[in-house]
């Protein structure tokens, strides 16, 4: 069993160090295990090959030295992009206004997926408007979250809202 908690104590001080937020940490395989590190600009700049080269660099050296993952494996960093995955409160708050989909980890009236428009965080649990009607869900409860691709993602990330 690996500890992708584990894995994110090691490498998110470096990361940080760097100038770059981690996003997500996955190690994702059986047989030909691969750690996937998804990081972000802390001053929201476009990322570059560079970066995720450099940042490859400093990471491997502190997990050799570490070794949280048992066997061999392959390290991958990489930027989140526009439709990207929502795992910290603070991407649910950063995002508000934009459309979102939720999968819940448990179903909430016999639905697990949710889309609608990010309305905030209170206490733990991020709110959503889903068709007209106020939502929250549990931010502990969530298994995967992720801003939709369209129109109004693009015209932000060009700068244009």
């Amino acid at each position: 069993m690996h500890d992708n908690n584990r894995v994110l104590e090691i490498i998110e001080p470096v990361v940080n160090d760097l100038g770059f937020e981690i996003v997500r940490v996955l190690l994702i395989g059986e047989k030909d295990l691969r750690l996937q590190v998804m990081v972000e600009p802390e001053d929201k700049r476009a990322m570059t090959v560079d970066d995720c080269a450099n940042i490859s660099r400093a990471v491997s050296a502190f997990l050799d030295v570490e070794d949280p993952i048992f066997g061999s494996y392959t390290l991958e960093v990489s930027s989140p992009g526009l439709d990207r995955p929502l795992v910290r409160l603070s991407h649910f708050e950063e995002f508000i206004g934009l459309e979102a989909r939720i999968e819940m980890i448990e179903s909430i009236g016999g639905q697990k997926r949710f889309r609608g428009r990010l309305a905030g965080v209170s206490r733990g649990k991020v709110l959503m408007d889903v068709n007209g009607v106020a939502r929250s869900f549990p931010h502990a409860d969530i298994h995967r979250a992720k801003l939709i691709m369209n129109d109004e993602l693009l015209a932000k990330a060009e700068g244009r809202n």
